[in-house]
């Protein structure tokens, strides 16, 4: 048997090394979706912007609400999308930032003080009381995702954004974790495994897409996002520039197309069509006139075809989304984050394209409602702009903030001089004596 010696198996063999970062501020996100793969490469320029340089997408298979259901189908589809973006982008890539949409994502404020005894604020006591946050994930059959501070307190003044410098007794941090199952989140690295890449990173798919779709002065106001993607519907609720509370609804957009393919006992293929070229969530008085051509299961799509009115298949597509809002507005009126939420909901995700959902969304959920794209990104070719690639873009944007605020940056020739042994223990007395 021959031995694969291609790039991407030589850095199979590589694998007991660490993950590094791409060379050349390359970043690389990867959405791995219930209907679609799509990837990104893209590049850090000299004034801080990203240009994309490589895109791939690809019919998702093997994937279902969320959730991987077939790993070699899978994993043959995220391999096809992940190599259109490398011969697009002429580079090969070894970490990519991928979503998170299954596994039932749960977010948790928790609150955590410590003494920093009077001295000034180091990044190490930053780093170390963000280390205290994660601990207060207990449970043993969910994996903490993020860990990400809201505001900081200094001697219980709360509302401080950088506390570094600054001088105090306590030290107090409010942080947003989020946590998913153990089971589906491994089940996706070792897909993603599979395919000779490291996970650089992982985020939750509605904070993805919020980072893509929401302007600085939105997620400051407050403002909630509901990306409605094709196996499942997740929401992100930003307020004071931060995402502090995420969940994921078991419905989505092919919950649409099954019941247009039950309801009119038509081919899976010719349902999905059926929903976008002639779907819609609100009636008109020429609905009942205009006919569709409706091809029935298992006959021959030419010689038997019947024909309904436009209403028909409305009266199937509306009421799946009625249920969708009336989830969301239930979930974020038993969280108590109407309210904090905003005036203003973001609607984004591949089925959030339908005509009249706007409409109807305002009417169920009573708020104005805005449809989210991914702000422009230089090289975002326009076929990949609409609402359903917010997560992706928003994915490259989350991986370009992680290099520009890695603990890295606050590491002072002090740490980086305390790495071995002698200085770790010279590092702990000088922070605690």
């Amino acid at each position: 048997m021959t031995r694969d010696t291609t790039p991407r198996a030589r850095r199979k063999e590589h694998r007991a090394t660490p993950p590094r970062r791409q060379r050349d501020g390359l970043v690389a996100a990867l959405d791995v979706g219930s209907t679609k793969i799509a990837c990104l490469i893209a590049k850090e320029e000299e004034d801080g912007h990203l240009r994309v340089l490589g895109i791939g997408h690809h019919r998702s298979r093997g994937m279902r609400a969320g959730q991987v259901a077939n790993m070699d189908d899978l994993e043959l589809a995220v391999r096809a999308a992940v190599d259109a973006a490398e011969q697009m982008a002429g580079e090969r890539i070894g970490q990519v930032v991928i979503n998170v949409s299954g596994g039932q994502p749960h977010s948790t404020r928790v609150d955590v003080e410590m003494s920093i005894a009077g001295h000034e604020v180091r990044g190490s006591d930053v780093r170390r009381i963000q280390a205290f946050g994660r601990e207060q994930h207990t449970a043993l059959d969910r994996e903490l995702v993020h860990c990400l501070p809201i505001s900081y307190a200094i001697d219980g003044a709360d509302g401080v954004l950088d506390p570094r410098g600054m001088f105090g007794q306590t030290l107090g941090v409010s942080i947003h974790l989020v946590s998913a199952a153990v089971g589906p989140l491994r089940n996706l690295a070792t897909v993603i495994e599979r395919c000779h890449l490291d996970i650089e990173d992982r985020v939750v798919s509605p904070y993805a897409s919020g980072l893509a779709c929401l302007s600085e002065d939105e997620k400051a106001m407050g403002v909630t996002v509901i990306d409605m993607g094709g196996g499942i519907t997740s929401i992100a609720v930003f307020n004071e520039g931060h995402v502090i509370h995420t969940a994921t609804l078991p419905i989505g957009g092919q919950h649409v197309t099954n019941d247009i393919m039950q309801g009119l006992t038509t081919p899976l293929a010719a349902a999905e069509r059926l929903k976008t070229v002639h779907g819609s969530c609100l009636s008109s008085p020429s609905d009942n006139r205009e006919l569709l051509r409706v091809p029935q299961v298992g006959d021959d799509e030419e010689a038997n075809v019947h024909e309904v009115p436009r209403s028909m298949l409305i009266q199937i597509i509306r009421p799946r989304l009625e249920e969708t809002f009336e989830l969301a507005r239930a979930h974020l009126d038993a969280s108590g984050l109407r309210k904090i939420g905003g005036r203003q909901v973001i609607l984004t995700g591949g089925a959030s394209q339908l005509q009249g959902i706007r409409d109807l969304a305002e009417i169920i959920l009573d708020r104005p409602i805005r449809q989210g794209r991914p702000q422009r990104i230089r090289g975002l070719a326009d076929s990949v702009s609409g609402p359903a690639f917010s997560t992706c873009a928003g994915l490259l944007r989350y991986a370009l903030r992680h290099q520009v605020e890695t603990p890295e940056s606050d590491t002072t020739a002090e740490d980086l001089a305390g790495a071995g042994p002698l200085g770790r223990f010279a590092r702990w007395w000088k922070e605690n004596f």
